[in-house]
Order: C-alpha cells, then sequence, then structure tokens
C-alpha cells in the first residue's frame, strides 16, 4: 500500500510492498548521482538490488553498531560524498536499520546545507518507526541522540521481504516500537500481539499510519509528537548505562514502558506479550546513575522531563515530572503499581 505523509512542501510518499526492492525507482528519482549508505552487516543482495536500479550510484559501507553514530563515522561519510563530487542537486539513500537512517539522515540533513534523502529501512525496528518523520542524529559519548536535526525524507520505501535476513531478536526488538505504538494510540495493534501467528506485515502498516498522522500534527515534537517517546526516558537510560551494545534499542524501550503503564491488568497483558517476544528483565540498575542520563536527556528541561503514561491500552497522558518523581519511579521498580 501507499501512504503520503503531508507535511505541505515538505510531504513525501511511504511504500509498503512485498518485493518493492525490485522496483524502486517509483518513489527515487534515479536520474542523479546517488550515495547508497549501509552498514556492513547489510546483506549484499539488497544493497545490489538497489544499485543496479540506479546508474549513476556509489556505494559507502560502515561499521555495524550503535557505535558508528558518532563524530568520526559523520565526518567520513562527509568526506566521501565530498570526494565523489556530490552536489545539492544529488541524494542521500539509506539502506539499513535506525542507525543508518540516523547517520546517514543527518549526513543529508547538513552537506551543502542540506540534500534530499531517501530511507529503505531494512529491519523491523526502522520499518514501524524510525524511517518516518524526519528525525536524524548522532550521539556524543553514551549519550542518545544528543546532536541532530529534522530533515524529512523524500520518499521511504518498506519491503517486508528483506526481514527474511533478520535474527529473530532483531525482529522482537523491532516489535517493541510497534507495541509501543499500539499502546499510546491503537489498541487493535496491541490486539494483534495477541494473536497466533503474528501478522508482522499489518502490524508494520498500522504501526507507521499511527506514525504518519502524528508527526503530520506535530513535526518537530513540540506537543503531540511527544507520545512517541513512550518508553524512552529510563529506556534510553538502561540503553546509556549499560552501553550501547548490551541491550537493544527496542528491548530498552520495552524496560522503560513497563515503568508508566499505570494499570496493573494492562501491564500483566504485556508482560505476556514480551514473554512471547522472549524480551530481557529489567537488570538490577543503580539510580543515580540511570539518572544522571536522565538529566541529560534532550527531552528534559532544568526541572522536568515530559513523560509519557499510560493507564488504559490506545490512550496516554503526558506529565511533566520533576527529577525527585522520576528517582521515586525508580524506586517503585518496574514491576509494580
Amino acid at each position: 500500500m501507499k501512504m503520503t505523509v503531508n507535511l505541505k512542501d515538505r510531504s513525501y510518499p511511504i511504500l509498503i510492498e512485498s518485493d518493492a526492492l525490485s522496483h524502486i525507482d517509483t518513489i527515487l528519482d534515479v536520474n542523479r548521482k546517488l550515495a547508497l549508505i549501509a552498514d556492513d552487516a547489510i546483506p549484499k543482495q539488497w544493497i545490489q538490488k538497489i544499485k543496479d536500479q540506479c546508474p549513476n550510484s556509489f556505494v559507502i559501507r560502515f561499521p555495524q553498531g550503535e557505535a558508528s553514530k558518532c563524530f568520526l563515522q559523520y565526518e567520513n561519510l562527509l568526506k566521501q560524498c565530498i570526494d565523489y563530487d556530490m552536489t545539492r542537486k544529488d541524494a542521500i539513500v539509506a539502506i539499513g536499520g535506525g542507525v543508518t537512517g540516523d547517520l546517514a539522515g543527518f549526513v543529508a540533513s547538513s552537506y551543502m546545507r542540506g540534500i534530499d534523502f531517501y530511507n529503505i529501512p531494512t529491519t523491523l525496528l526502522a520499518q514501524v518507526d524510525s524511517s518516518v518523520g524526519g528525525k536524524v542524529a548522532i550521539d556524543v559519548a553514551s549519550y542518545k541522540n544528543i546532536v541532530g536535526a529534522f530533515h524529512q525524507p523524500k520518499g521511504v520505501i518498506i519491503d517486508p521481504d528483506v526481514l527474511s535476513t533478520l535474527s529473530q531478536r532483531q525482529i522482537h526488538n523491532g516489535l517493541v516500537e510497534a507495541l509501543k505504538t499500539g499502546l499510546i494510540q491503537d489498541e487493535k495493534l496491541v490486539e494483534l500481539f495477541e494473536q497466533e501467528p503474528l501478522d508482522i506485515p499489518q502490524i508494520i502498516e498500522r504501526s507507521i499510519n499511527v506514525k504518519r498522522q502524528v508527526v503530520e500534527q506535530d513535526e518537530k515534537e513540540s506537543g503531540l509528537r511527544k507520545i512517541l517517546n513512550f518508553g524512552h526516558t529510563i529506556g534510553h537510560a538502561i540503553e546509556g548505562a549499560y552501553g550501547l551494545d548490551t541491550y537493544l534499542h527496542g528491548e530498552c524501550v520495552a524496560m522503560g514502558m513497563l515503568f508508566f503503564i499505570e494499570d496493573q491488568p494492562l501491564k500483566e497483558r504485556v508482560l505476556s506479550i514480551y514473554k512471547r517476544l522472549d524480551l530481557p528483565k529489567v537488570p538490577d540498575y543503580d539510580i543515580d546513575t540511570l539518572m544522571s542520563y536522565i538529566q541529560h536527556d534532550k527531552k528534559s528541561s532544568a526541572q522536568t522531563v515530559s513523560i509519557v503514561k499510560v493507564r488504559q491500552a490506545g490512550t496516554f497522558e503526558i506529565e511533566e515530572m520533576t527529577y525527585e518523581q522520576i528517582r521515586n519511579v525508580l524506586e517503585r521498580g518496574p514491576y509494580e503499581k
């Protein structure tokens, strides 16, 4: 199916289709120089399938992992764009997961003050969430996404077939972000997680449709878009404190959501889904360490943090919480009321 993110002059299409990579030229303008950026773990078959349709393209690979979202790799990609004589009329194509979209998108946002950018997500996490919305960034030390921009893509191509090369852990990691979306906006999406077998294409479609609608209403996260951060405040802190490669992003978001599900029956329902997805339990954490990360979170102000709470599936509340209140939540733990 095809959707459109309606943002006036920044509007763009989203194509969700099996074997979509076979006709990417239906969204991409391939009659210009294209930098195909992917990490070194993306299967060559997907990159080659895209490159074969782009006569004036070149491939740039970088090391897989969150550690590549850094100034060093950012500078390296910029230098290669310069070496290939890319101009303002050319474009960058991100092929990969959230790290690739963030890093390549940030390069596109700043190279020559901004050039066109296309996103071809190859992980479920990126397909259900990060590929849409225009958030691009790099990390500094272990502080996630602290330097970045809003730079909307010109198009997003989601091909569920590419998920065939992912591990089960990565599939489950991506499903967490879709579950998050359901918990705050779409109870039917939550119900899909309780069916057998999981209908992955429908989960992708419903999740990205919610994301599209939220971005249309609040492109730069001044209000409604904050709800998409459900689970991320404490989740990012756990991710930073335990090293960016100890837990996957979705696993940390799953942990973070538990602290702010206000209804115990709903929490038990969610924990049953977590068990099905074989997600790790919240580790024994040091409160002071997590608080240090939370206070450096980009969503924080001098005194408070915007926190998303869920009392019923498909609904949300945004609350400004003081650091002392968040400390109390951490002291209470993730599994209690």
